[in-house]
């Protein structure tokens, strides 16, 4: 059985994520979704709050788990039996980041394979970031993340 994880930090998630996670799971025989909790990023929602929405979101692909992790995600990946780590390229941006992942976490577990996946075009602009901007500044954030998390959104925002 071939486990694959998909970590990241979900804050929040959104339609990009999801359909990286549903071409995963077409792909995958398991799909872990690691939601890191121990990140130097500051998040809107704490790791219970972003590992159940990545649950309501994906809780229509059988073989996919969601987990909050704290470790260090080669370790994460170790524990949970996987052999694939799985990234999304959104632009040229992200590659070269995403390169210094992959090569850390290579040094740290050579098992491990990093395999990126590049979004559709209509989510190849989306972000936790943008989408956090648009629902901080009273906008509509449906055609970008799960009812789940537009409506966390809206009343996180008071709106």
């Amino acid at each position: 059985m071939t486990t694959a994880v998909y970590p990241g930090t979900f804050d929040p998630i959104t339609n990009g994520h999801v359909h990286v996670v549903e071409r995963a799971a077409r792909i995958f025989d398991r799909v872990i979704v690691g939601v890191a909790g121990s990140t130097h990023k500051s998040t809107l929602f704490d790791l219970e709050t972003r590992v159940k929405l990545a649950e309501k979101s994906l809780e229509h692909l059988d073989n996919v788990e969601i987990r909050g992790f704290h470790t260090l995600l080669a370790n994460f990946a170790q524990a949970v039996g996987a052999r694939i780590l799985l990234r999304g390229l959104r632009a040229v941006a992200d590659y070269e980041y995403e390169l210094q992942l992959a090569n850390l976490n290579k040094q740290l577990a050579p098992e491990l394979e990093s395999l990126f996946l590049t979004p559709v075009e209509h989510y190849s602009f989306i972000s936790s970031t943008l989408v956090k901007e648009v629902a901080r500044l009273d906008g509509q954030v449906e055609a970008f993340v799960p009812q789940a998390v537009a409506t966390a959104l809206k009343h996180h925002f008071d709106y």
